[in-house]
This record gives structure tokens, sequence and C-alpha cells, in this order.
């Protein structure tokens, strides 16, 4: 019953013993902290850099160009911005060299809201980021999605943007990673024991984290979604905080007679279009969710592909439910709630547009 974080560490670990991974880094990252998130914590290869985003990525490049694995992790997508010119580059290195220069780098950075972050640490990057070519995009919405996600990033040629849902980064999973202890709270507790460093200064001072010996190669390939929940009545397409938010809203309306197919979309890009299509195919209503800001949103590209191929199947026009047009989120619990999607306004619009089929 691994959580989101002790996921991450763990693909982390493996990649670091099977897969050459060579150079974890960025704020706080290495000793004595593992991470604002613990997602490091126990890694021999996690070393900490200065306060310098633009530092951290042009690092991750130039060890990508020199053949080294590594994960650059920048600890907020908030402090990311200022790096775009750079993930740019990395982004069109491939191409521009007809493939002679390939970047095996992934950047790690939590996004989203859900730990009352306010302004300066609530934001979204998934939109942002699939303006920029030339990167595959993952976004996990459970631990052991998590860990095989981390691990298909680490085995790609090409650059990797891994972004963490950081309001489910200490929620536990209902599947079992392969090689982790079982999946109850006795296993819980002795996972905990094995590999979160102790509080304690005077234990975590002397403190060696001691791995599950049969974690596996376990991956999720990119480019692939998954279908969470059958239904008849609507496809909701979803990843992130937002999907689990979303298979609750469709168990919750089946009560009502409403059967809401639920899709995972998981990787940004590339992304599962054969699974989407065929899924509005079947219901012939679909509803996209994200929270990040809804103007030029990742959804309203699904929705425009949804109306260009799709248009004539169609029994309900499209829709997006996304974060509000704010410059930023509120600190006040309340004023998050209201700036991005959540249960209530999840179940509404499904019902709204299942209302709405002719």
């Amino acid at each position: 019953m691994a959580t989101y974080a002790q996921a991450v560490r763990m693909a982390l670990h493996y990649a670091e013993t099977h897969l050459g991974l060579s150079h974890v880094f960025g704020q706080d990252v290495g000793a004595p902290l593992g991470g604002v998130f613990t997602a490091t914590q126990g890694l021999k290869t996690a070393w900490n850099t200065p306060l310098d985003e633009r530092g951290i990525i042009g690092a991750a490049i130039g060890l990508a160009m020199a053949g080294k694995r590594c994960v650059a992790e920048i600890q907020f997508c908030d402090y990311i911005f200022n790096t775009i010119d750079l993930l740019k580059l990395a982004g069109n290195t491939c191409w521009s060299s007809n493939g002679g220069w390939c970047l095996p780098m992934t950047v790690m950075t939590p996004v989203g809201s859900g730990i009352r972050g306010s302004i300066y640490h609530s934001h979204s990057f998934d939109a942002m980021m699939t303006h920029i070519p030339g990167w595959k995009i993952v976004m996990p919405s459970n631990p052991k999605e998590a860990y095989g996600l981390m691990l298909a990033c680490l085995q790609d040629q090409n650059p990797t943007m891994y972004l963490l849902p950081k309001a489910l980064i200490y929620g536990k999973g209902d599947e079992a990673i392969p090689g982790e202890p079982s999946l109850d709270q006795e296993g819980s507790k002795q996972l905990r024991e094995m590999i979160d460093k102790p509080v304690d200064p005077r234990l975590a001072a002397q403190w060696e984290p001691n791995w599950p010996t049969g974690l596996t190669d376990y991956t999720v390939p990119i480019g692939q979604g998954r279908i969470v929940r059958e239904g008849a009545d609507i496809t909701v397409v979803s990843y992130g905080r937002t999907l689990p938010l979303c298979v609750k809203a469709a168990h919750r309306l089946a009560e009502q007679g409403i059967e809401a197919e639920v899709i995972d979309l998981r990787t940004l890009w590339p992304y599962d279009w054969e699974l989407i299509a065929t899924s509005i195919l079947k219901t012939h209503a679909v509803l996209y969710v994200n929270e990040d800001t809804e103007v030029t949103n990742f959804g309203e590209h699904l929705i425009r592909r949804t109306v260009d191929e799709l248009f004539y199947d169609l029994l309900a026009k499209p829709r997006l439910l996304a974060g509000e047009f704010i410059p930023g989120i509120g600190l006040a619990h309340t004023l998050e709630q209201a700036s991005v999607p959540q249960l209530e306004t999840i179940e509404k619009a499904i019902s709204e547009v299942v209302a709405g089929k002719l």
C-alpha cells in the first residue's frame, strides 16, 4: 500500500540500480531532506543544487547530451516557467539534429492545487507543457502508475516531463506495485519502516533505506490510456488529481441511473486518441476534466479533435470542465475549492451533458 511519493522513490531506486540512472538532482533533493515531498529519500545518486531552475534544466541538458541518464526536479512547477526557452531547446534537439542527439532526461515537478499552496505553489503546467513539441509528458493518478510511468520515462531516449499531482502525493493506492509489501495496514507500516526516513534527527542521522528486494521492471507504456470505469451514457476523460474525483462522481451518479465511462489519459503526449474515440463512439457524449486554467487548456485541443473527427456521432455538445481563468489560487480553503474542479462540480457537469443528449 505504497503512497505516490514512495512509489516514485522506489522507481528511482530501481532505475539507479538497473537502468543506468546516474543523477537525481534539484533543490533539497539530496540529503538530508530527500525532496520537499520525500520522493528522493535514500537515493544514492541524489544531490542538491542551488536555488536556480535554469541551472537545473541546463545541467540536465548537458548531462543528457553526454549520454547520462538523469532526473532533474523543479521543486514546484510554479518556478519552471522561467526555463521555457531551455525546455524548448531540449525538445527540438533530437529533431533539429536529425536524430543525432537524443536527450535521455526526465524533469519531475509537482503540479496543481490541493495543499493550500496559494498563488506560488498551486499552478498547473500540463497545458503549457503540451505547447512544447519534442517532449513526452506523463501525469499519473495513483502510486502503481506513478511507479510504472517513471520507469517508462527512464527508458525513453526523448526528454520526458513527469508531472506529479501534489494533492495525491501522500495518497495510498489500491493496486500493488510488484515487489512492495502486502496491501494492508501491516504492509503499509512495513514499507514505512523500510524506506521512510525517521523524523527523529537522532535516528535519521544513522538511517539507511532497506529497499524491497522484489521490485521489478514494471512499466506503463507512454501513450496508452486506461478505462478506469466502464459506462454507456458518457465518456469522461481526465488525469492527475481530478481522475479519482471523476471516478467517485461516476459511482455516485450510477445510483441515479447514469453510467459514465471514465478514462485515465495517463500521458498527455503522446495521448491515446484511439481509446478516447472508441469510447465516444459508444457513449456519444464526452466531458474533459482537468484543473489547469480553462483558456488554451489541453482539453480544448481534445474538444477540437472530437468535433473534427466525431461530430456526427455526438448526441450532446462536448464539454470541458477546468480551472478558473484567474492569475492564481487563493490561500483560503474556500477560494482554492472554487478555483478548480471538485467532486460536486464534476458530478453536475456529467449530469448536464447527459441531460443534453438528443
